[in-house]
């Protein structure tokens, strides 16, 4: 599949520090943040924009606030930088505290909602529109969603300023069908209005990369992706699949490779993510991967037929 309006998004540092609260070392971020920009990847999400009024920066590593000096001291000296994004979530923000894009290396900021709050949403892209960044929403769970409600959010969304607008299948959940049916409604919202539609998959059932493909084929230009799957539960599209199927000479396989090898093998010791039964299980179900991931932290995380039978209750 070559077409060039694509760009994948790595979120990686984002996606990933879900499972470790974000206390990823700074040699991590920068091997990341490297082989990324050495691979051709379009967009970086470092992490999110997080206030420290909500999070403590005692419990969380730096990528769950992407302060400037900590963007700008992970990305310095690096060649061919892709652009930076970061990710925030309504109400978990310090407004105030958010310079103009001119005074930013951040290029792009992706706004995270459920569909109710779309409205929500979207103050927030209009304030970052009008400080100069490019702007993402990304409506989560989108797999519990009311068809009328989803249209309507959409049709929110295309009177916006926002360049993109995500299917995000959060709980791994969805398969092709469903993914061929969403990138085409959302494209009958955002392409009348010169939008892009983005696709972001999680791995509960092993589709995160066909589902992905599936989007490419309806039309969804922005990718998201994550090195060698990691995210929180199943984890997500995995970025050296994608960039093999793309075939577009800019991307560079090798230095992600590299990277697995040298960061996200020794990583995948410490802490887990990918494929595994509680996470299946969550995802036919269409739940929350929360009750896994207590499961997988306790000393009965093998305990699959019965951790099945809980769930159904």
């Amino acid at each position: 599949m070559f077409r060039p309006e694509i760009k994948v998004l790595d979120c990686t540092l984002r996606d990933g520090g879900l499972i470790n609260d974000h206390c990823f070392d700074e040699g991590f971020v920068k091997a990341v943040f490297r082989a990324t920009a050495l691979a051709g990847i379009d967009y970086v999400e470092l992490g999110y924009r997080a206030s420290k009024k909500s999070f403590s920066p005692d419990k969380y590593g730096e990528c769950k606030f992407c302060d400037e000096d900590f963007v700008r001291k992970v990305t310095d000296g690096v060649d061919n930088k892709p652009k930076i994004s970061v990710m925030v979530d309504i109400g978990r923000i310090d407004e105030a505290q958010i310079p103009d894009k001119k005074d930013s290396v951040v290029d792009l900021v992706r706004v995270a909602c459920y569909i109710k709050d779309v409205d929500k949403a979207i103050k927030l892209v209009n304030f970052f529109h009008d400080k100069g960044y490019e702007t993402t929403c990304n409506i989560m769970a989108i797999s519990t969603a009311l068809i009328p409600d989803v249209e309507e959010g959409l049709a929110q969304l295309a009177e916006s300023p926002v360049g993109t607008v995500y299917v995000v299948d959060s709980y791994g959940s969805m398969f092709s069908e469903q993914i061929h049916f969403l990138t085409k409604l959302y494209g009958k919202y955002m392409w009348p209005k010169k939008k892009e539609v983005g696709m972001h998959a999680h791995n509960n059932q092993q589709l995160g990369f066909a589902n992905t493909i599936e989007a490419v084929r309806m039309g969804a230009n922005y990718l998201d992706s994550t090195i060698y799957g990691i995210g929180r539960g199943a984890g997500n599209c995995p970025t050296e699949l994608l960039l093999s199927f793309l075939k577009n000479p800019k991307f560079r396989l090798e230095p992600i490779l590299e990277v697995i090898e040298k960061e996200l093998v020794p990583l995948s010791k410490q802490i887990e993510w990918g494929y595994i039964i509680p996470y299946m299980i969550t995802g036919i179900l269409n739940q929350h991967p929360r009750a896994a991931i207590a499961l997988r932290a306790g000393k009965d995380k093998d305990k699959f037929a019965q951790f099945y039978r809980d769930i159904l209750i």
